[in-house]
């Protein structure tokens, strides 16, 4: 009998040319699994695909909701935001793709999984390091990193090996931008981009979204209602995680919310140039971020953005399924028990401006910061404060003017 590998299947040319090269340079039982983190009609037509290209057998699995719920919701609650930036649209999926590849291999039995991401990127030790938590008895096979057998350095070479093994498909060499779309977001590299001193051609680029100079000329109303952290409505309507964030990327790709053009620092060593569409992302972290400014304490909140800069590397890093995720994440939890309330947002060209926010559980005092005297403050006692509080700069003061003195 065989072994059975799992290939990480998208259905596109670099994953479809590996089917036939793993039979033939491993003779493999070839077991394609695609994971659906809201790729939308990238899924068309995969299983017939997958089938013509030599594959026993190819799962579709839907995590959309598992991704929303357990991968997205913990990094916006986190606030995590890498190199001030990027909203970890592809970061967050990987984890959750590659957890999925694993079950499969587990009910296949196989001995081994295979994805078809570069040598040079960050997703190969995205994929890599979930596996070896998970199942560190099984096989990872990288091609792209495997020179010595795998010849093919271009889309051309793919598609020359692909008819070579009598595999006709409708893919053509010519050269587009290097993509990865889930509900979360859509990243674009390669082309004009990797040229930092070109600008975006956003009219070829974008897929969700329109630029703020092509958005209409009015605003669009935004209200979002939290219980404990997680968005439960908008604008009046219940709907889960994954429905919200699928209307906002709609409000929010029609109003040029959320497009971002970074130079990145890999987790390789070099930086890269993309740019990412996240409308609906950008949104929904704006809301919770307004909801957040009026329910937590000063020390809890600078806390909670130190962290959120730790977890936001620790997931671009690939590190999800470790002791120091699982420990930031159950702080922020715990700072979630009373984000609960309402966030207005108006959408307008490009921006999000602040429409009002209300909660049950806001520390805002409208006696402590009105200008005029309320019952709970009394002018008096901020000299003391000022006095003990600035008490380490006086003492300096007076410790320097002592020694200049001394020196004449």
């Amino acid at each position: 009998m065989k072994e059975k590998v799992v290939l990480a299947y998208s259905g596109g040319l670099d994953t479809t040319a590996l089917i036939p090269w793993l039979k033939e340079n491993f003779d493999y039982e070839v077991i394609c699994c695609c994971v659906n983190c809201g790729q939308g009609n990238e899924l068309d037509g995969l299983e017939e695909r997958a089938k013509l290209c030599g594959a026993s057998k190819l799962y579709i699995e839907d995590v959309i909701d598992e991704f929303c719920e357990d991968y997205i919701m913990p990094c916006v609650q986190a606030g995590a935001v890498y190199e001030h930036k990027y909203l970890l649209g592809t970061s967050m999926a990987r984890p959750v793709i590659a957890k999925k590849l694993v079950e499969i291999a587990r009910k296949e039995n196989a001995s081994a999984i295979c994805h078809g991401a570069t040598g040079k990127g960050n997703d190969q030790i995205r994929f890599e390091l979930t596996i070896k938590a998970l199942a560190p008895d099984l096989k990872i096979i990288a091609p792209w990193r495997m020179t010595d057998v795998w010849k093919m350095q271009s889309r051309q070479d793919e598609i020359e090996y692909c008819k070579a093994h009598g595999i006709h498909l409708p893919f053509d060499a010519s050269h587009s931008y290097s993509r990865d779309r889930n509900l979360w977001h859509i990243s674009h590299e390669g082309l004009e981009l990797e040229n930092p001193s070109q600008a975006p051609n956003y009219d070829d680029m974008l897929v969700l979204s329109v630029t703020p100079q092509h958005a209409p000329d009015q605003e669009t109303a935004v209200t979002m209602t939290f219980e404990a952290g997680v968005p439960v409505s908008l604008n009046g309507k219940a709907m889960k995680v994954s429905e919200i964030i699928a209307e906002l990327n709609r409000l929010g790709g029609e109003n040029g919310i959320g497009i971002v053009d970074i130079v990145e620092n890999r987790v390789v060593g070099m930086k890269s140039r993309g740019v990412y569409e996240t409308p609906g992302g950008t949104i929904l972290m704006e809301a919770h971020e307004q909801l957040e400014e009026l329910i937590l304490d000063r020390e809890t909140l600078e806390m909670k953005k130190k962290l959120g800069s730790q977890f936001a590397q620790i997931v671009y890093e690939g590190k999800w399924f470790t002791p120091l995720r699982e420990a930031i994440q159950a702080f922020v939890a715990s700072t979630q028990q009373y984000v609960t309330g309402e966030a207005k947002l108006v959408l307008y060209k490009g921006n999000i401006i602040k429409a009002g926010t209300t909660s049950d559980y806001s520390l805002y005092n409208e006696s402590l910061a009105s200008f005029t005297t309320g019952e709970l403050y009394d002018h008096h006692d901020a000299s003391g404060f000022i006095t003990l509080f600035g008490l380490p700069l006086k003492v300096r003061a007076m410790k320097m003017a002592e020694v200049k003195n001394k020196a004449k």
